[in-house]
């Protein structure tokens, strides 16, 4: 871990320069058929539920040769017949990265907002609710209870995702904690870290939470639990890509904006492109 400042002061502007020069590329160990190649600047990951795209900030590429290159990703997983997500960030170049993918087929998904705290300020020991427990698992029945969480929160299961947790378990078994809050044997809070040996930033991922479960500090806990994990393996930072509801919780806890993300997916059933 070299390129996060030690200074105490860090600023917004550092902790995105660390992010670009750390997680713009394979962040994780990756599953048995799973490949990861260069194309030109970017990368791209294949043999997952879905394709994986991302850049540096300046991609170094613009105008036809740009869409060339993007048609290139979308043509790549269409013969594979996946679909596959390009994740762009606010302040990536060419500002026309948006557009051109728009024009290749590919749809824009919810804007997030990353923000970045630090572990060591956020560790502690969860605050929960009377009669809920908080504890890790790794089981696939467990994961399956998970996705049903997900679908009572969502509407929707993801079948696929137990099936990529349970493969990242496998292939790095102490890079990936999963948590679940659980009230008279019933899961009423599900969220993960996930770790990779010598980054400066441990991803926060889940925080479904029961409806009915909402506002009563689970997600803080979970918060403070997978903060304390990360700092005791000495991982400086934890790294949010937050939606709009969980956003202003992570702020008042102590996290700060660097920037956003957007993703933009492509999928074999989506409508033929308009433009090459």
């Amino acid at each position: 871990m070299s390129s996060t400042p030690e200074k105490q002061d860090v600023t917004s502007e550092d902790l995105l320069a660390a992010y670009d020069a750390q997680l713009r590329g394979v962040t994780e160990s990756l599953d048995t058929g799973v490949v990861a190649e260069l194309d030109g600047p970017v990368t791209r990951i294949s043999g997952r539920r879905q394709g994986f795209v991302s850049g540096p900030r300046d991609l170094g590429v613009t105008g036809s040769a740009l869409d060339t290159l993007i048609a290139r990703q979308r043509d790549h997983f269409a013969a594979r017949g996946e679909s596959v997500e390009w994740k762009t960030r606010a302040h990536d170049l060419p500002v026309d990265i948006p557009e051109r993918l728009r024009a290749a087929g590919f749809v824009p998904e919810e804007r997030e907002t990353v923000l970045v705290g630090r572990s060591e300020k956020l560790a502690g020991e969860p605050l929960l609710p009377a009669g809920v427990t908080l504890r890790r698992v790794s089981s696939r029945y467990e994961l399956d209870r998970i996705d049903a969480l997900g679908a009572a929160v969502w509407g929707e299961g993801h079948p696929a995702l137990a099936e990529d947790l349970q493969r990242q378990l496998g292939a790095a078994p102490d890079d990936l904690i999963v948590l679940v809050a659980e009230a008279a044997g019933e899961l009423v809070c599900a969220a993960r870290l996930e770790l990779t040996p010598g980054l400066d930033f441990a991803g926060l991922w889940g925080g479904n939470t029961l409806e009915a479960w909402r506002g009563k500090g689970l997600y803080r806990a979970t918060v403070a639990a997978r903060a304390k994990i990360a700092a005791e393996r000495g991982v400086p930072y934890l790294q949010v890509d937050a939606s709009d509801d969980s956003a202003p919780i992570l702020r008042r806890l102590g996290f700060v904006e660097i920037t956003t993300t957007t993703p933009y997916v492509w999928s074999p059933d989506a409508p033929a492109n308009v433009a090459e």
